[in-house]
């Protein structure tokens, strides 16, 4: 099966996720994994002006998931099974640029290694790893 590109990948987003909050953009998507990047916005913030950690982990989960999509094609019912990350620096009110790598895949699970960068200075702000369970039953497409 064929990598899916980012404009693909987007439009599967929008369609299975109709009402996300936040406007992450798949930006590559090719063998070696996916980027997506997140628009600063005031929103985000948490007091001391330091992006939240809630972001930061929806950022992580949500390029997990697409590194998965990627991969296995669009199927929305792929799962988080387990998230796990560490908050290395406090990011600055800027974009955020996350990479995601399938470490892993097999037939009902695939593990993927995160990295999230502040575009402000390039500097790594977190690291997560996460496990996504693939349904053995296949779901319509939706897009």
């Amino acid at each position: 099966m064929s990598i899916l590109g980012p404009d693909e990948l987007n439009d599967f987003l929008a369609a299975a996720f109709p009402d996300r909050q936040l406007p992450m953009r798949v930006t590559v998507s090719d063998e070696g994994g996916v980027e997506l990047t997140l628009p600063y916005d005031r929103s985000q913030l948490r007091p001391g002006g330091t992006l939240s950690g809630p972001t930061l982990m929806t950022l992580a989960d949500t390029v997990a998931y697409v590194a998965v999509v990627a991969r296995i094609g669009r199927e929305p019912l792929t799962v988080t099974s387990s998230l796990s990350i560490d908050f290395l620096r406090k990011p600055a009110p800027a974009d955020l640029r996350a990479t995601g790598e399938v470490l892993k895949l097999g037939r009902r699970q695939a593990v993927v290694a995160i990295r999230i960068h502040s575009t402000e200075g390039d500097e790594l702000v977190a690291h997560a790893t996460s496990t996504y369970a693939i349904p053995s039953v296949r779901t319509p497409d939706p897009t």
